[in-house]
This record gives C-alpha cells, sequence and structure tokens, in this order.
C-alpha cells in the first residue's frame, strides 16, 4: 500500500464478510456499510454473471438502497472468468472506494476470492502470449485426444494441481497444462510465488458461525424462495441462449439442477430437492474452505446484523 486513505487512518482493516451461502451475510455486509460509510464489494464467482439474479441471491435494489455496490453483473454468462480476472477487477475497484474517502466493505462465499484478497495475488508475472498460444495447442490437442490424455499428464507434472481439479474441468485442466508449457514451470508453483507480494490492502475476514441444523433450515426456506422468484425462468433463459452446458454459471447451485425439470425428466419437486441438497454440500465446501484459514477467520455469533456489524466495526477501528 503505497500511500493512506482516510479510511485507513479510522480502521486498521477493510472487513470481508465471508461465509457459506444462506448465513447471512449480505444484511450485515450492507449494515457495515450504513454505520460506517462504506460501499459494498462482491467475492462471489457466479455474482458476476448478468441475468443469473434469484439463483445466485444477489441484493436487490431495496436492499442495497442507496449504497453503492460492485464486482457483481460483470461478464455475460458462458465468459471465463478466474481468480485472475476478479484480483485484477477488484483491486482497482478498492482503491477508488479508498481514494474517494469511503470504506470498502467485502462480501461473498467464493473461498478463492477472499484468499486471494488476503494473502496477496500478483498476476503481472509471466508470458501472456506464450499462455495464450499454449492454451490453443492443447484446445486443439483436446478436440483431437479427449479431456483423459490432458489430465493424465497434469497429473505427472503437477499432481498438487490435479488434486483440485476435476477431470472434467477441461477449462481448467488446460489452463494449468498451459502454464507448464509456456513458463516451464507448474501451475502451483505458480500460484505460490503469485503470493509472495502479499496483499494489496490490509484485510479482515468474518464470519457467521451457524450450527449445522440452523444452517441447513435457512438454506431449505432460501430454496423455496428462489423457486417462487423465479429461477425457472432464468435456467431456462440460459438454456435458450445457448449458453454451452459445461460452462462455470451453469455450474451454480441452482441451475443445473434445473436442467433436467426444463427437459422433462423430472419434477418441480425433484428439482427442488436437488437443489436443497446441492446447496448444503456447496456450502459445507465453503466452510471447510474458511476454517481451513483457521486464525485468518474470525467467527461471530448468529446475533442481529446491527449488533455483529457493530462487533466488526470495533474490531477493525484503530485505538
Amino acid at each position: 500500500m503505497d500511500k493512506s486513505y482516510p479510511a485507513l487512518e479510522k480502521y486498521s482493516f477493510i472487513p470481508v464478510i465471508a461465509g457459506p451461502t444462506a448465513s447471512g451475510k449480505s444484511a450485515l455486509a450492507l449494515e457495515i456499510c450504513r454505520n460506517a460509510d462504506g460501499e459494498l464489494v462482491c467475492a462471489d464467482s457466479m455474482q458476476i454473471y448478468r441475468g443469473l439474479d434469484v439463483g445466485t441471491a444477489k441484493d436487490n435494489k431495496e436492499d442495497l438502497g442507496d449504497i453503492p455496490h460492485y464486482m457483481t453483473d460483470i461478464v455475460d454468462p458462458g465468459t471465463d472468468f478466474s481468480v485472475y480476472d476478479y484480483i485484477n477487477l477488484a483491486i482497482p475497484v478498492i482503491k477508488d472506494i479508498l481514494e474517494r474517502g469511503k470504506l470498502p466493505v467485502v462480501c461473498g462465499g467464493t473461498g478463492q476470492y477472499i484468499s486471494a484478497l488476503l494473502y496477496g495475488l500478483d498476476y503481472g508475472d509471466g508470458d501472456e502470449e506464450a499462455e495464450l498460444q499454449a492454451t490453443k495447442e492443447l484446445e486443439e490437442e483436446f478436440e483431437r485426444s479427449g479431456i483423459d490424455v490432458l489430465y493424465d499428464r497434469l497429473v505427472q507434472v503437477d499432481p498438487e494441481a490435479a488434486k483440485l481439479i476435476h477431470p472434467n474441468n477441461t477449462r481448467r485442466v488446460i489452463r494449468a497444462l498451459a502454464v507448464y508449457k509456456a513458463l516451464g514451470i507448474t501451475f502451483s508453483e505458480k500460484n505460490r510465488k503469485s503470493k509472495d507480494k502479499g496483499p494489496e490492502y490490509p484485510f479482515k475476514v468474518f464470519m457467521i458461525d451457524w450450527n449445522r441444523e440452523e444452517l441447513y433450515g435457512r438454506i431449505n426456506r432460501r430454496v423455496d424462495v428462489m423457486i417462487e422468484n423465479g429461477i425457472i425462468d432464468e435456467a431456462r433463459m440460459l438454456m435458450d441462449s445457448g449458453v454451452d452446458r459445461s460452462s462455470t454459471c451453469w455450474q451454480a447451485i441452482g441451475y443445473k439442477e434445473m436442467l433436467k425439470y426444463l427437459d422433462g425428466e423430472e419434477t418441480i419437486d425433484q428439482a427442488a430437492d436437488r437443489i436443497r441438497i446441492g446447496t448444503r454440500h456447496y456450502a459445507k465446501r465453503q466452510l471447510t474452505w474458511l476454517r481451513g484459514m483457521g486464525e485468518d477467520v474470525t467467527l461471530l455469533k448468529p446475533d442481529s446484523p446491527d449488533i455483529n456489524a457493530k462487533i466488526i466495526l470495533d474490531m477493525c477501528k484503530k485505538n
């Protein structure tokens, strides 16, 4: 950080409100914004997509009021978007908020985005042209030979990355191999080196710590609301627009489960049940990621947003 900002003269940290889906992140983050002259920065890998509002639980205009918000609705469905892209866009947004004398308040459940902010990620290194050429060659090989050949190669050259990438995730397999082919270092090693610079700004992560039964109850209620508010129409829009079903946006919980219903293979009740199950599994993965950050995540009791907002701001205030 190369200069001082009024908000960071008052607060030691930029608050990051993290946690699983349906945990009440948005309500808490908005309450902090209201009490600290803040502006909201989203850290959700599905809310980036335009038109996917209900299934990704975006804040509506009534919830947001006059609070500015950023990093939602920034790409069309079907567009590739990585943690690289997120950091390259989010950091300038956070800088702009600080320069205008406001407090950025980050909110989201995508662990990779949150880790990249908290620990730092520098994507200025490498040879972009060489990586693009390697990607093109690997895509052509994929068309000829299929994903199994490429994934087996990834297991050999970068077993660490292979453990984290599903064999059917073609884009990520190709991305990891392209780095190795173009730069001569593994994707895992590049990620480690990219963190050497450290974080751009001081962040502090908070998470509302629900017990499992209460969280699952909130998830079940959210799914009911999603069905009522039109996730079927959003899934149909994705289908009608011809977005490839292997695209990331189709992987958002709620949309892929609607495919069998839209294809006439399931009832809406069956689809809703699968959304509930899928959301619970996703919430468990989110919790695993965040809890894996250990003491870097401060746990909060599931109190009202105004109580937790005060706790967070008191913790972030400079003495």
